[in-house]
C-alpha cells in the first residue's frame, strides 16, 4: 500500500510547514528550510517491504539537519540511504563532507548529528531501516555513512542497481516475498561495507542473518534487564551459546561488548534528553542495566572522552534558549549536466 504526501493542494504559504512536518514524519525529526521564496509543490510516496521504508522524494531547493536536540527527539536507531536521481546534494556528517550527484548514492545514520543541503530541485529513492536490522557492525556503519559510492563501480553498482529495481516494484510486491528482498538488500550493504574495509567478506548465510536480526533485536527490548547473559540469550532463541558467539562475529564484537556498547548509547542519548537533568547518573544507568555507577562512568569515559554527567552538562547547554548553530559552508554547485530522467544508474 502506498503512503502519498503531496503539498500540490496545499497553499503556497503553508507549503514550507506543511513539508517540514510530511518530511519528519515519514523518516525522522528533522529541521527542514526551504530554499525558495515560493515553494514549488513536492511529494513523498513510500511503501513497506519488510525491514525497508522505500520512499521517492521529489522537491525544491532546501536544508535538512539533524541536531543533538532533535536526535533526543527520537529515531536514533534508524539508517537511509539516499539514491540521487535528479539534482546535486551535499551530506555533512563525522566531520565528513561528501558531493552527491546522479548515479550516486550515501548512507546517514539517525544517532549522529548530519547536515544535507540540496541546493537544486530534485528527486531521490531513499531506504530507510531500523539499525538492529543492518546486520554490519558499528565499524563497518562508519565506513558506509557520509561516503559517496558511485553507481557505475564494483559492488556499488549491484547495490545501486538492486535497490533501483525494488523500489520500481515495491508497490507490486507480494507481502510474503517483502521480508526476503529486504533482507537481500542489507545484505549487499554488508558486502559493500567488509569491500570498503578491505576485508574478505565471511560466509554469511541468509538464515544466520535472519538470526542474528532477531537476537538483536531481543537484546535492545531487554538492555533494562541487569541479568541479561549470553546464557539467556541463546535460551531464549534455542541455540547454543557457541553458536550465538559465532553469530557476533559478523558484528566484529562479542555478544558482552555489543549489549555493553548498546547499553552505553542509549545512556548517552537519555542523559542528553531535556529532561534528564532531573534524573541522576545514576538512574539513568540503572534503568538500562549498569548494576554498578563507578562501572557505567568508567566505561562511558572510555567510550565518550568525558563523564556522565559532564556530557549531561554539555547537552543541556546546547539545549538551552539562545543557542545558535553555526551556518553551513556555502555550496558551490559543480559542472555536471542533470539528465531529464533516472533509471536503473540512480
Amino acid at each position: 500500500m502506498s503512503v502519498v504526501l503531496d503539498t500540490a493542494g496545499v497553499p503556497s504559504a503553508d507549503r514550507a510547514e506543511y513539508w517540514h512536518e510530511a518530511v519528519s514524519h515519514t523518516f525522522i525529526p528533522l529541521d527542514v528550510v526551504l530554499l525558495e521564496s515560493a515553494p514549488a509543490s513536492a511529494s513523498i510516496t513510500s511503501h513497506r517491504l519488510g525491514a525497508l521504508q522505500v520512499s521517492l522524494v521529489q522537491a525544491g531547493p532546501q536544508r535538512v539537519e539533524r541536531s543533538a536536540a532533535l536526535i533526543a527527539r527520537g529515531g536514533e536507531d534508524h539508517l537511509t540511504l539516499a539514491l540521487q536521481h535528479r539534482g546535486t546534494a551535499r551530506l555533512v556528517q563525522d566531520r565528513r563532507q561528501v558531493e552527491l550527484r546522479p548515479g550516486t548514492f550515501a548512507i546517514s545514520d539517525a544517532g549522529r548529528p548530519f547536515a544535507k543541503e540540496l541546493p537544486d530541485p530534485f528527486v531521490f529513492t531513499a531506504f530507510h531501516w531500523p539499525r538492529s536490522a543492518a546486520g554490519v557492525s558499528e565499524e563497518d556503519l562508519r565506513v558506509l555513512t557520509a561516503t559517496a559510492f558511485d553507481a557505475a563501480d564494483g559492488t556499488a553498482r549491484l547495490v545501486a542497481a538492486y535497490l533501483e529495481c525494488l523500489s520500481r516494484s515495491a508497490d507490486s510486491t507480494a507481502p510474503h516475498l517483502a521480508s526476503w528482498l529486504a533482507t537481500t538488500a542489507l545484505d549487499l550493504l554488508a558486502v559493500l561495507a567488509h569491500e570498503r574495509r578491505g576485508r574478505s567478506v565471511p560466509e554469511a548465510p541468509e538464515v544466520a542473518l535472519a538470526t542474528l536480526a532477531r537476537v538483536k533485536d531481543h537484546i535492545l527490548r531487554h538492555l533494562g534487564d541487569p541479568d541479561l547473559s549470553p546464557e539467556r540469550i541463546a535460551a531464549a532463541h534455542h541455540v547454543s551459546v557457541r553458536y550465538l558467539h559465532k553469530l557476533f562475529r559478523f558484528e566484529g564484537v562479542t555478544v558482552a561488548r555489543w549489549i555493553q556498547r548498546q547499553r552505553l548509547d542509549m545512556c548517552r542519548r537519555d542523559l542528553a534528553r531535556p529532561t534528564a537533568g532531573r534524573a541522576t547518573v545514576a538512574a539513568v544507568a540503572g534503568r538500562w542495566g549498569f548494576v554498578s555507577a563507578s562501572h557505567f562512568s568508567r566505561a562511558f569515559r572510555a567510550a565518550y572522552g568525558v563523564s556522565p554527567r559532564e556530557w549531561q552538562a554539555r547537552a543541556g547547554a546546547s539545549l538551552s534558549p539562545g543557542t545558535v548553530r553555526p551556518p553551513l559552508p556555502v555550496y558551490e554547485p559543480g559542472k555536471a549536466v542533470c539528465p531529464d530522467g533516472y533509471g536503473v544508474a540512480v
